[in-house]
């Protein structure tokens, strides 16, 4: 009772080899033996399995970004050991100083006893110049002692630095272990998941997603508010549904993912929430037929990002309903957006969406128009009722460096994923 995810690069399956990359295959056959299916994790200890991979990846990307976060701290005057090292420093240079007035003051004495005649001039002249050596070998000696403190006080610095660094490259070794058992343990749920079937949930064309309001381009270092607008038409309550919204981006060469400089967040209308792992925009609960519903989005583009970077919101929606029947919007659509330069302002024209049909054999088209409701709406986890439509899906100048991107990631899997639904075996026929 499942819905079918593939995960694929995003801008792949938009642009590039949709059927090659994202095809699905019919639902297996009950010829297994009994030697195949036996000892086998069920789904529930899958799911249990990949929670707890994923426990451990997100420990080892905290304690990595922590320690990476100490070996900054030890560049900051108040770390202690750089504390220990500039007041050791500043010792040195003060015996530095002290011990060249003390050897001038030597140079001095021997010349006046050099100079002098009488006997009581040598007397004091001599005297005068035991005193000078006297001061100038204790300065010498107090130097040499700041000199040894200054030197240990530097090893002490350079040797914290050196063991936070080994933490940090043995942490880095625990991300990539711990992300490949992740991926390990994700993999095997889903392969888990399709022998166990899960046909019931299927595309629902009734149900619709879009983006509304996005700027199709927008500054780096802002943040623009837009909606995520849901209607249903499929003559029945959808007791959960699900917003699903994900942001993806390269630079302007089309070649390089610069996700991370982005961050979507969704609100209720009590603050600003993180999307969770399966992109979810919280869950918008008992939405009648005939009614539409708005999900409020907020994207932040860091300052950092690249000028005239591509970017895509992509955009879709799941449900689940009480007597077991699910499935979701039948074609992801994605927004098409250009990252301008810090400062500017964001463009008054909204993003014109992209189809990002997948399934290979879909029956279903791309969304064209979709009216939301007069009625009202079920109660929600994030959103209000709302009225509107889908727009009609065209062409992007975004595309070409989109597909750029795409064809960088074929078979890495990197860079923005979306969720296709798998069909049932009748509808890939």
């Amino acid at each position: 009772m499942q819905i079918r995810r593939i995960l694929a690069t995003a801008v792949v399956a938009a642009v590039t080899a949709p059927a090659a990359m994202l095809s699905v295959s019919p639902a297996f056959a009950d010829t297994k033996s009994a030697n195949q299916t036996q000892n086998k994790p069920s789904v529930a200890e899958l799911e249990q399995a990949v929670k707890g991979a994923q426990k451990a990846y997100d420990d080892a990307v905290v304690a990595e970004k922590a320690l990476v976060q100490a070996l900054t701290d030890t560049q900051v005057p108040t770390y202690p050991l750089l504390a220990a090292f500039n007041a050791a420093q500043k010792t040195a240079d003060e015996t530095e100083g002290k011990k060249s007035a003390a050897d001038k003051a030597v140079t001095e004495a021997k010349a006046k006893l050099a100079a002098a005649v009488s006997d009581e001039d040598k007397s004091a002249a001599q005297q005068a110049l035991t005193g000078a050596e006297a001061a100038a070998k204790a300065a010498a000696d107090a130097k040499s002692t700041a000199d040894q403190n200054v030197a240990a006080a530097s090893k002490a610095l350079s040797d914290a630095r050196v063991e936070i660094s080994k933490k940090i490259y043995k942490a880095q070794n625990a991300i990539t272990d711990t992300r490949a058992k992740k991926e390990a343990a994700e993999k095997a749920l889903a392969d888990a998941k399709k022998e166990t079937g899960g046909e019931d949930c299927v595309p629902a064309g009734g149900l619709t997603a879009a983006a509304v309001g996005l700027p199709s381009k927008i500054p780096a270092g802002a943040s623009v508010d837009f909606t995520l607008r849901l209607a249903n038409s499929t003559g029945r309550t959808l007791d959960q549904v699900f917003p699903i919204a994900y942001p993806h981006a390269t630079d302007k060469s089309g070649t390089k993912t610069v996700d991370q400089l982005l961050h979507l967040q969704w609100s209720n209308g009590t603050g600003w929430h993180d999307f969770n792992g399966e992109h979810h925009a919280g869950a918008v609960k008992a939405l009648k037929t005939g009614a539409g519903t708005d999900v409020k989005l907020r994207l932040t583009i860091d300052a950092s990002a690249p000028a005239q970077g591509t970017g895509v919101v992509f955009i879709n929606a799941d449900y689940t309903n009480n007597d077991g029947s699910c499935g979701g919007v039948p074609d992801s659509g994605m927004y098409p957006f250009q990252i301008t330069a810090a400062g500017s302002k964001p463009s008054t024209v909204p993003a014109k969406p992209e189809p990002a049909t997948s399934t290979q054999g879909s029956k279903s088209p791309a969304p064209v128009a979709a009216n939301g409701s007069t009625g009202g709406t079920g109660g929600t986890e994030g959103a209000g009722s709302t009225n509107g439509s889908l727009a009609k899906t065209g062409s992007s100048s975004a595309m070409p460096q989109l597909a750029l991107a795409g064809g960088a990631a074929v078979v890495l899997g990197g860079g923005a994923v979306y969720l296709v639904r798998r069909r049932k075996a009748a509808d890939n026929a």
